[in-house]
């Protein structure tokens, strides 16, 4: 194998693929990055056995081969060279030649034979996502991902597709979030899969700002086609829980504010949160909000803000972090918090999505 490249456009490439690679990998060969060429490309590959990515960087191919490289080393090589063209060959025994006019780098690598076999998509109906669409939807949910590995139905996002919704779900049994929208074109397939959490990282970090996305569906297995990039993943086998039953009805006892002011207030009164004492303090009245913070042997903190609200009054503790993580995600100029009495959770609704959040016993 050997081709010619720009060294800006392969260390881009390396630096997508790279994630999936582990500091301490089950198998030798998963450290390493699979390099093959094609025609007027190559394709780098990771895997970890449960996510795989791939993309193509467009280079000069002047032999065709395949080889697998260290990924951190042949990472700082690359990111190191002094010249902005470089050459990459490899040799019988596998090694690999990095050089230049002026710089030679070289490496041993390993046979493309030894690294694992990412599953085929043949003859498997794809339905198309807005990428932007898609990346203000895990925008909204995947903070409310679980982590809690003894309730690993929840370690991921569920997705349903039914026609021309999709449906993205998360909870860790504290909050739930779910955001809905209309595809643009009627998918042939009814789905409801759970993607796990690396694969909605590695999923949001490659979206862009526009073009569409292809989703695939295999036995236990899903895949991303971005266009340049790949994305495979298992999927997390089990049921999720019916969060239709969770999502309570339209309340009249709305608390309207504006968002951003609310955001700036919940970090605030969080900058006195401790382990042990987590809850903020929620005092609702007509037309005010008191939100104070006291922590013993911390510190209280109290303020003020103007809201709409005509409902009863009441008191109710939140935990500022899983406020703030929606309401710095939200669009909106005003949000809208329904809320019931200070035992019944919170629940934001926008157009298209509701968040629920239990509320937190003040001490």
């Amino acid at each position: 194998m050997r081709f010619k490249c720009q060294r800006d456009a392969l260390i881009n490439a390396i630096q997508t693929v790279q994630n999936i690679v582990t500091s301490r990998p089950t198998l030798p060969i998963l450290s390493n990055i699979l390099i093959e060429t094609q025609t007027n490309n190559i394709r780098l590959t990771a895997t970890d056995l449960d996510v795989g990515i791939s993309c193509v960087v467009p280079v000069d191919i002047l032999e065709q081969g395949s080889i697998t490289v260290p990924a951190k080393r042949f990472s700082d090589i690359i990111k190191e060279f002094p010249s902005e063209n470089l050459n990459v060959t490899t040799k019988k025994n596998n090694m690999v030649i990095v050089d230049s006019e002026v710089c030679q780098f070289k490496i041993m690598g390993m046979g493309k034979e030894e690294f694992p076999k990412l599953p085929e998509f043949k003859d498997t109906k794809a339905i198309k996502i807005e990428q932007q669409q898609l990346k203000e939807m895990l925008s909204l949910t995947s903070f409310a991902v679980s982590f809690d590995e003894t309730r690993y139905i929840l370690n991921g996002i569920l997705f349903k597709i039914n026609k021309n919704t999709i449906t993205l779900v998360a909870t860790d049994g504290k909050r739930l979030a779910v955001a809905e929208r209309k595809l643009s074109s009627d998918a042939d397939v009814d789905l409801s899969v759970i993607v796990p959490t690396k694969t909605v990282h590695e999923l949001n970090r490659n979206l862009k700002e526009g073009g569409e996305l292809l989703l695939m569906v295999g036995n236990n297995q899903l895949l991303f086609d971005l266009g340049e990039v790949v994305i495979l993943s298992r999927l997390i086998e089990g049921e999720f829980p019916d969060y239709k039953q969770v999502v309570p009805p339209h309340s009249e006892n709305v608390m309207k504010i504006e968002r951003s002011q609310l955001l700036l207030a919940v970090r605030r009164a969080a900058l006195l949160s401790t382990p042990d004492y987590q809850a903020v303090k929620f005092e609702v009245f007509k037309n005010k909000l008191v939100i104070s913070k006291s922590t013993p042997d911390v510190g209280e903190s109290r303020e003020e803000l103007a809201v709409e609200y005509q409902g009863k009054e009441l008191v109710i503790g939140f935990n500022p972090g899983y406020l703030g993580d929606v309401l710095k995600n939200l669009n909106e100029q005003m949000v809208g918090i329904e809320l019931t009495d200070s035992e019944k959770p919170g629940v934001i609704r926008a157009s298209g999505y509701v968040y629920i959040i239990l509320p937190m016993r003040l001490s």
